[in-house]
């Protein structure tokens, strides 16, 4: 959220909540589905990561040109959340001995974004079509977060490492991942990787 925010030159305020404060118990209980992230755009509060995504992309025109751009990008972006929740999964439960293997498998996980991107102007462009949708930015974060996890995931999907490249470098987004916002930012929620 925050790269998309960034990169389309939106204004935002951000409430970071500690640990203690969420543990105290009442901002937990105020948030519908009992966890965060929490979303107020005006009168509107949205829970849930990919709500909030979404809400962004069709308020922002980051949500494909028509019907079927659209159905895609909802397509990548489950595809990104199934991802970051086998990661999550590992990063939560500190395997430490899965972790060889989740890196191993790692690269046929993503080659789906490869075959994506190659079938849409040989890679070229964006994951679907020739406009950012939200689901760049969610695959972009996913894919930074990896290189942390497993720096050269990346080196037998020439496309993806392109596009990372090639996405890090719009000026708004490049400002937003070299700021301290960003980079003094924990991975993971600050689990060891």
């Amino acid at each position: 959220m925050r790269m998309l925010l960034a990169d389309q030159g939106q204004d935002w305020k951000e409430e970071v909540v500690t640990k203690d404060t969420w543990l105290q118990g009442p901002l937990k209980a105020s948030c519908l589905y009992g966890q965060l992230p929490k979303f107020q755009d005006g009168d509107l509060t949205l829970y849930q990561s990919n709500a909030i995504l979404r809400h962004l992309g069709r308020s922002l025109g980051l949500y494909g040109q028509d019907q079927r751009e659209a159905a895609l990008v909802d397509m990548v972006n489950d595809g990104v959340e199934d991802l970051r929740k086998l990661c999550g999964h590992l990063i939560r439960h500190n395997c430490e001995k899965d972790k060889a293997q989740y890196v191993q498998e790692l690269p046929g996980r993503l080659r789906p974004f490869e075959t994506l991107l190659a079938q849409n102007q040989g890679g070229q462009a964006f994951i679907v079509g020739d406009q950012i949708s939200f689901a760049d930015y969610s695959l972009l974060d996913l894919l930074l977060n990896h290189q942390v996890l497993a720096p050269g995931c990346l080196d037998s999907l020439p496309l993806l490492s392109a596009y990372v490249a090639r996405l890090s470098a719009r000026p708004k987004l490049k400002a937003f991942l070299a700021s301290p916002e960003h980079v003094n930012r924990p991975i993971f929620g600050a689990r060891k990787i």
